[in-house]
């Protein structure tokens, strides 16, 4: 019988470091063919984060870095959907350059007059759906899985994104932007560099600080963050999260981008996590990300 180990040996591909497309390929045959790959006691749908043995509903693109997590906010949005409602996905990871070039024959032409083809993006299986941008995913998973529910958009959570992006994306966006580069691959690293630098106008190192100057930074938005932790805060008495007791997506850009910053840089996670509707809604957040890869 030829399993999952002949199949990438005929493929030709060395060690089992895969290529994105024959990745692709590889678990397309998995799903389709589960009695014909039965070189290994796990079948094919099983994931490792699963209790009970399930079909791959999904395959989700995500971005790669060398820690080997997720660590894109807009994936993050996603993922938390799929872990909070335990859909069975399978991950693939794409470096900065393979993206395009992966998703481009897969995933409908980007709208909006946006050219630039992203992650996140998912393959819904059973209707072989293609879908790209977590604007458009995430009301396709709330349509086709709707146990439990998560609320989409809400008044206090669009003027909690619209602040968090003007107040924090100001401060965090410089720092972090050059810090990523530490966690890229060679090739990512080159990649990002160019285009990041091209859309800028100047080297990367430029927005590096010294940390005075970045205290300085913070400093100057500490006013916002405290206005903005306590708008977090408004519905406290009745649960953890902005709308109270349940999660809804305002809460996953919060925890995802937080999360980002954890994984690039620990210290400016910890700058963000000092106010305590950012970490109240963190730590709410925290079992649905436990699953990272």
């Amino acid at each position: 019988m030829f399993g999952a180990q002949q199949i990438i040996a005929l493929i030709g591909l060395l060690n089992n470091t895969l290529d994105p497309k024959y990745e692709v390929a590889l678990i397309y045959i998995n799903l389709q063919c589960p009695s014909f790959l039965s070189s290994s006691s796990e079948t094919p749908e099983t994931t490792k984060h699963n209790t009970t043995t399930m079909a791959t509903e999904i395959i989700l693109y995500d971005l790669a870095c060398t820690k080997g997590v997720c660590f894109s906010p807009y994936v993050w949005k996603v993922r938390m959907m799929l872990n909070l409602k335990r859909i069975p996905y399978k991950t693939i990871f794409l470096e900065f350059p393979d993206i395009e070039w992966t998703l481009k024959p897969l995933v409908p032409p980007p709208t909006g007059g946006s050219t630039r083809y992203t992650v996140p993006a998912v393959q819904h299986i059973p209707s072989n759906t293609y879908i790209m941008d977590s604007a458009q995913i995430a009301p396709f998973l709330e349509a086709t899985y709707p146990d439990p529910p998560i609320q989409q958009t809400s008044e206090l959570g669009r003027t909690i994104e619209e602040q968090f992006g003007s107040v924090v994306g100001g401060p965090l966006g410089a720092m972090m932007i050059p810090r990523e580069m530490n966690i890229l691959s060679p090739c990512a690293q080159e990649y990002f560099r160019q285009s990041r630098e091209a859309y800028l106008g100047h080297k990367l190192e430029d927005l590096l600080k010294d940390s005075e100057e970045e205290e300085r930074g913070w400093r100057a938005v500490s006013g916002q963050m405290t206005a903005l932790s306590e708008l977090m805060r408004t519905n406290r008495d009745f649960g953890p999260f902005v709308l109270g007791s349940k999660p809804s997506l305002t809460d996953f850009f919060i925890a995802g981008s937080m999360q980002t910053a954890r994984v690039v840089d620990e210290g400016v996670f910890l700058r963000v996590a000092a106010y305590d509707g950012f970490k109240r809604v963190y730590e709410a957040c925290s079992p649905y990300m436990e699953r990272n890869d």
